[in-house]
């Protein structure tokens, strides 16, 4: 695979690393190119060349094979002696239907309200507030609970974005002790699922909006876990189901502000018994300069939903101030780390 990290090294500029930089705008624009025609899916059966593609997809031959090659040098295709291009490891989850696809979680990171989110982010910066909201009018969650398959994209969005992280999770954090679970926020059941197949005497329960029950519904039927899950419908801003041996939030803290975070803590630890656990899935950041994935989806916070990435010390105080006391941070073979909290 390419190497994707910036040029470094002895003879690369400081000049030549920030053109780099700038020029890394060019990278989804090609990739959502790609995606849009679907060149994954019409290699699936083997390599082509573009002008035979460029038929397929309505397109001109040299144009494409142009872009395709440009791809090929970052790792997407591969192209042979014949001109022809074939798919990578790297392609493979971009074609529709396959385990382990990305194709709709691309769909939506690509569109437009979201690429315009995002050159709106110096307003963001300047206010602090969510350019989101200004380009489409409401913020995130108020925009999916009415749009139905915009939720049901933006549910394959996070599994397509954090699938890796499921079962890491469910192998780093001892669920031994735990016989309800309950996933707050748990969108469709996707972590809660991972979680209980590791662990055959749990049972578990998924707490969301109303509009994520039907794909849950169907998630959970094909992961056989019909009998073992339950969907409670609710809004964890006006309370949280009862019952629950430990508490679990994955991706959830890191969508608001620490006043909003403040109520869904409180609501989960009125729920909460003296000796619940409390688990927060997130991407813990690294104090320091180090490189972590979570700094650049701190920006995706900052610009859609107005929520940030927490490094373990903030996590501390937040909880601290919500009657909580931090236990430890459990790390993964993943971006996330597991924070447990007891209820103080």
């Amino acid at each position: 695979m390419a190497d994707m990290t910036p040029m470094a090294g002895p003879g690369v500029t400081p000049q030549a690393q920030l053109m780099q930089m700038a020029m890394g705008f060019l990278v989804p624009d090609m990739l959502r190119v790609a995606v849009d025609l679907r060149l994954a899916d019409h290699l699936a059966e083997g390599p082509r060349t573009a002008e035979n593609l460029a038929g397929t997809t309505g397109t001109n031959g040299t144009a494409l094979y142009r872009l395709m090659r440009t791809l090929s040098a970052y790792g997407l295709f591969m192209e042979d002696g014949d001109r022809r291009f074939a798919l990578t490891p790297l392609s493979e989850p971009l074609r529709a239907g396959v385990p382990g696809s990305v194709r709709t979680s691309l769909v939506m990171i690509l569109s437009d309200y979201f690429v315009r989110t995002f050159h709106d982010l110096m307003y963001s910066v300047q206010t602090g507030k969510t350019a989101f909201e200004r380009e489409v009018g409401c913020n995130l969650f108020e925009y999916l609970s009415t749009r139905p398959a915009d939720a049901a994209m933006f549910s394959d969005l996070m599994i397509g974005f954090h699938g890796p992280e499921t079962a890491a999770v469910a192998a780093a954090y001892d669920f031994a002790e735990v016989k309800t679970l309950v996933d707050v926020g748990g969108a469709t059941g996707n972590m809660v699922t991972k979680i209980l197949a590791r662990n055959p005497g749990m049972r578990g329960v998924i707490y969301d909006l109303p509009h994520n029950e039907a794909n849950a519904a169907a998630l959970l039927a094909e992961r056989e876990m019909t009998e073992r899950v339950t969907f409670v419908p609710g809004n964890f801003f006006e309370t949280i189901p009862e019952g629950g041996d430990a508490y679990l939030m994955s991706h959830i803290l890191h969508d608001w502000s620490e006043v909003e975070c403040l109520t869904i803590l409180g609501n989960c630890r009125k729920a909460m018994g003296p000796k619940s656990k409390l688990l927060i899935v997130e991407m813990v950041l690294p104090e320091g300069n180090v490189f972590h994935p979570g700094k650049i989806t701190d920006m995706v916070m900052l610009a859609i939903p107005g929520g940030e990435e927490r490094t373990a010390e903030a996590y501390r105080v937040l909880l601290e101030k919500a009657g909580f006391v931090m236990e430890r941070v459990v790390a993964t073979d993943s971006a996330v780390s597991v924070v447990e909290a007891m209820p103080a």
